[in-house]
């Protein structure tokens, strides 16, 4: 098939969601693109939640690390489950209880200005990254596929996909992308399942005997029991459970939607049944890697070094014309669902958070928004250009690295506020916030010498690297305990941990 047919229907795609949005756009104002008139009904929240937390990530590089890594994504998954339950019961209380349009607001309210700023500042580096790097993966394989054969360059790609996000999010904002997340969603799941039977079909299989056959395979292996690897079970466990309470519970753009709902009992029907659909749908994510690895060898098909690019080079070289436009509408659904969002949230967190002026009437805070909205989408679009410059590694495991650093002194402020009664010396507040991912980092470095060796070895060591390389032999000679653990994701915890104890170290003495 041709790039041109398969561009025209990737633009067809996005024009069919600025129609969506120019319909349910109508008479919109400021509280709409906020907070949907907190109208949004649960259930259409819980199918487009879908598209929003399975972006091109999920769908590209969970499928090939199936091969490395078999089924232990799926004990990070179950970990989710328990994370969404917080949510439920605990986070989103309080936030329906204080009728938050910016969840940051609570910092204000329960510690001061500083807290919600720093809470503020610390989610926009953390989505402003993330949007990024998922919207780069989806970007870079279209960018191979389709848009290198017709000469256009990657930064003209990038800006047509980023101006007609705009296109459908800067006037409806929540409202409309509650119904743009429904198709998103829909195309998401109809491009993996429709690769599945694609598959299944050269391999001469039926449905049960292809979960017959994944069940029996290596491939099925789900729970890891050395506490030294990054996939431990409870590593993923907790690891997920609080990637999911950080990422989603203690983030504007999961909850803007969330907050949408008319009232908490139909935000929690939301939570709770998104949190059972995400197990069944990252299964099907998680089959189809192990069906496109027996695709491979049964062509001898050489898998590529990096494994995200195994199944865009299976649906564009391998399995039929097709197959390569399902998947492209597929990614696309999948990356454009979890970058769009982004800019309704980015902004308004950003003029919640640091902008808003009481005496703002409804024209002044239009206008502010929309210049908002436009700086945010330039701003992602810079920092999409600055990951195709220095990006060498697994897409996912660079989204969930930021997040396991910056989404840190985010846990640690709601849980101190949560759950203690104390207040802060807020002018400290920002320090924590900044010393909590460097001293993960450093941990992490430090826990896991044979890393340290290598560097050593290659040379490549500087005074940072030198200084723990040679405290953890140290500390081996006088101990006799290797360091050899490997942080995964439980790394988000960590940070959590000690963002926590550096800010009860600077509570006051006086109760709130």
């Amino acid at each position: 098939m041709s790039p041109i047919i398969i561009i025209l229907c990737i633009l067809a795609y996005l024009g069919i969601l600025v129609i969506v949005s120019k319909i349910v756009s109508k008479d919109a104002d400021n509280e709409t693109y906020f907070i949907g008139n907190r109208k949004s009904p649960w259930y259409l929240l819980a199918f487009g939640l879908i598209a929003e937390s399975l972006s091109g990530v999920t769908f590209i590089s969970v499928p090939g690390a199936v091969g490395t890594s078999y089924f232990s994504y799926l004990q990070l998954v179950l970990g989710y489950f328990f994370g969404y339950m917080v949510i439920s019961y605990i986070l989103l209380p309080i936030y329906y209880r204080m009728q938050l349009t910016s969840i940051y607001v609570y910092l204000r309210e329960r510690f001061g200005t500083t807290s919600q700023r720093t809470g503020s500042f610390f989610f926009l580096l953390s989505r402003l990254f993330g949007a990024a790097a998922r919207l780069y993966l989806a970007a870079i394989v279209l960018q191979t596929f389709l848009f290198d054969q017709l000469g256009i360059p990657f930064w003209v790609s990038v800006s047509i996909i980023i101006a007609l996000m705009l296109a459908y999010t800067i006037k409806g904002g929540i409202r409309a992308l509650v119904y743009t997340d429904i198709i998103q969603a829909a195309f998401l799941l109809l491009g993996v399942i429709l690769t599945i039977l694609f598959v299944i079909k050269d391999l001469n299989l039926g449905i049960l005997e292809m979960i017959k056959v994944i069940y029996e395979s290596d491939y099925s292996t789900t729970f890891f029991w050395n506490i030294n690897e990054s996939n431990y079970f409870w590593k993923q466990l907790l690891g997920g459970m609080f990637i999911a309470i950080a990422m989603t519970g203690l983030d504007q753009n999961m909850m803007q939607k969330s907050l949408s709902c008319p009232n908490l009992k139909d935000a929690q029907k939301n939570m709770n049944s998104f949190s059972v659909i995400v197990i069944f749908v990252n299964l099907l994510f998680l089959a189809l890697g192990a069906l496109l690895y027996m695709f491979s060898e049964k062509h001898h098909i050489n898998i590529p070094t990096m494994t995200d690019q195994l199944y865009p080079i299976l649906a564009f070289e391998h399995l039929g014309i097709w197959a390569g436009l399902v998947f492209t509408i597929g990614l696309s659904a999948a990356s454009f669902s979890s970058a769009d969002s982004v800019l309704t949230a980015l902004t308004t967190s950003f003029y919640i958070d640091f902008l808003k002026k009481e005496g703002d009437d409804e024209s002044a805070l239009h206008k502010k928004r929309y210049i908002l909205h436009i700086f945010f989408a330039v701003l992602l679009l810079l920092i999409i250009l600055g990951i195709k410059s220095m990006n060498n590694m697994a897409v996912i495991d660079l989204v969930f690295l930021l997040a396991g650093y910056t989404y840190g002194p985010l846990l640690g402020l709601f849980f101190v506020g949560i759950f203690t009664k104390v207040s802060l010396r807020e002018k400290w507040v920002p320090i924590v916030a900044l010393l909590t991912p460097f001293i993960g980092h450093t941990i992490k470095t430090f826990l896991y010498q044979p890393a340290l060796t290598n560097i050593m070895i290659e040379g490549k060591s500087n005074f940072y690297t030198h200084f723990l390389y040679h405290i953890g032999q140290w500390f081996t000679q006088l101990t006799h305990l290797p360091l050899e653990y490997k942080i995964g994701n439980e790394l988000i915890l960590i940070n959590g941990i000690i963002a926590t104890l550096f800010l009860l170290l600077i509570s006051k003495k006086e109760k709130v």
